[in-house]
């Protein structure tokens, strides 16, 4: 793990929580839109887009589907990831990685990977041993996972796009926790 130069910690946001960092989780969003991640948004989208789905988030938070995790720097919120627990009935050892954000003033301390290792840590406490998440295929994300442990299953050409419209393939990953 990269040396983290300042104390950051990561929480867990119950909806309250989650409800009250949505102006610091759209700047997160949109920061990261801005420098080029292909992350379910564009160029064009507004805050109001950005603060809508995570609403969206706080009320899957509320509901016990998503948890949601947010790290906090000296200067406010700088990092966030998902953990969405999968709520089919022959899945309930499976969870999804979604939406690991690291503000572009932040990046390059470890807390990406810090947010991944307690999504997992999560993971196992919730009794789920195999975890899947995608992300573009030439992102430095990929080589997060890659180090962390995580196998690589394919890459799907053209599966997004990226926020100037460009194609965007995405790989899709998989750990087993057990």
């Amino acid at each position: 793990m990269n040396a983290v130069s300042f104390s950051v910690a990561i929480d867990v946001f119950d909806a309250r929580a989650a409800e009250a960092a949505i102006p610091a989780l759209s700047e997160i969003l949109r920061d990261c839109v801005a420098n080029g991640a292909s992350v379910g948004f564009m160029n064009w989208n507004t805050t109001a887009d950005y603060e809508r789905f995570w609403r969206d988030v706080a009320a899957g938070v509320a509901g016990g589907q998503v948890v949601l995790l947010g790290a906090r720097a000296a200067d406010g919120l700088v990092g966030t990831a998902q953990l969405h627990l999968i709520g089919k009935p022959n899945q309930p050892h499976r969870a999804e990685i979604a939406k690991v954000l690291v503000h572009s003033r932040a990046r390059r301390q470890g807390i990406g990977e810090a947010l991944i290792q307690r999504a997992e840590a999560i993971a196992r406490d919730r009794g789920r041993d195999l975890l899947v998440l995608d992300t573009d295929e030439h992102g430095a994300a990929r080589r997060l996972y890659n180090r962390l442990g995580w196998t690589e299953a394919g890459t799907i050409p053209r599966y997004a796009l990226m926020p100037d419209g460009a194609d965007c393939g995405s790989t899709f990953f998989y750990k087993g926790l057990a």
